[in-house]
């Protein structure tokens, strides 16, 4: 959450590398999608080469992977060839795998991760609100809102665009609030899951 407000550093591959290791960070490419392994061993992935003091990049913050087996397709269904790759995940450092894993479970972790945001920015979210099949496949989640002066933090799941197609990312997503118009009211549903995708695609 502070990266935006961070020392600037040059998306020069050797100073971004540099930024990277004092911070105890490491480049993933198997895991997820290419992206950071902070130090805490979440996934840090960026629209910039370098996220360290850019207000304009996008950040998302990957801490949890749901694959949601639907029986009536086959393509999920059978979802062996993917079983081995979220094995390897959840025997890395800070992670652990639960199998079958329940809507209730997934929500347990977001309750978990949102206390964090809050604690941080000393205020609750601003607006609390269910996820759609349309957000990301698998079940209906929560999604939490909070806003900076500058930024969106939205926690929730997110749908995985590549390379796998069929999880769900457990995210908190920082984007800037130019990606969207102002929030739109509680009673504008389709708006605000506008407003959401806007903020946590990519």
């Amino acid at each position: 959450m502070g990266l935006p407000a961070a020392s600037p550093i040059s998306d020069d591959f050797d100073a971004v590398e540099a930024e990277a290791q004092r911070r105890g960070w490491c480049w993933e490419e198997s895991l997820v999608c290419e992206s950071f392994r902070t130090a805490d061993q979440h996934v840090l992935c960026s629209d910039s080469a370098s996220p360290f003091g850019n207000p304009d990049a996008r950040t998302f913050l990957v801490f949890g992977e749901l694959y949601p087996v639907d029986p009536h397709d086959e393509r999920m269904a059978n979802g062996s060839w993917l079983y081995g790759l979220m094995d390897r995940w959840q025997e890395q450092p800070g992670w652990s795998g639960r199998r079958p894993s329940t809507a209730q479970d997934c929500e347990a972790v977001l309750a978990q991760a949102a206390q964090a945001v809050s604690e941080h920015l000393g205020a609750p979210p601003e607006r609390t609100i269910s996820s759609s099949e349309t957000v990301a496949a698998g079940p209906a989640l929560t999604h939490r809102i909070w806003r900076t002066r500058t930024h969106a933090l939205i926690l929730g799941p997110a749908a995985d665009n590549g390379p796998y197609g069929y999880l769900t990312h457990l995210q908190l997503s920082c984007t800037p609030l130019t990606c969207g118009p102002d929030l739109p009211p509680t009673d504008d549903e389709d708006g605000l899951e506008s407003w959401i995708t806007a903020h946590i695609d990519w």
